[in-house]
């Protein structure tokens, strides 16, 4: 199965996030906690204390899972950006399900942190399942 240009703009979605949040954590991890998600919203550090080792994980997690995301864009196969879902649906549902027992922050927070941690749960999700291109589901 070809990779589709829907996949391919999902997975330039996941290299976009994987920059943004693991460019940020890795390079600036102290910003980084003090002001994530940024636009004048607070969600880290309000759960504990800083510790730049483990912002700098999962910075690079993120930077991990950007890169890969690039590689399955690149690909003809549908393959590894079925596999890179993968990646991104064990992590996102089992982020997503952490924040969702341990709500921190306004009301507000919580709302838009697990809509953007459903998000990219779904995401994940998304690129698993299959998908025909244009000229797969014309000639059958």
């Amino acid at each position: 199965m070809d990779n589709t240009p829907l996949r391919r703009t999902l997975l330039g979605v996941g290299a976009a996030l994987g920059a943004y949040v693991g460019g940020w954590a890795f390079a600036a991890p102290d910003a980084f906690y003090r002001s994530f998600p940024g636009f004048g919203l607070h969600w880290i550090d309000i759960d504990g204390p800083y510790n730049e080792h483990l912002v700098r994980d999962v910075g690079a997690l993120y930077l991990g899972l950007g890169v890969a995301s690039i590689a399955a864009a690149l690909s003809r196969s549908a393959a590894p950006g079925r596999v890179v879902g993968l990646a991104w649906a064990a992590f996102g549902v089992l982020h997503f399900g952490y924040h969702a027992l341990h709500p921190e922050g306004s009301t507000g927070d919580q709302i838009l942190a697990l809509v953007s941690l459903g998000l990219s749960a779904l995401l994940g999700l998304v690129l698993i399942l299959p998908m025909r291109g244009r000229t797969e589901a014309v000639t059958r």
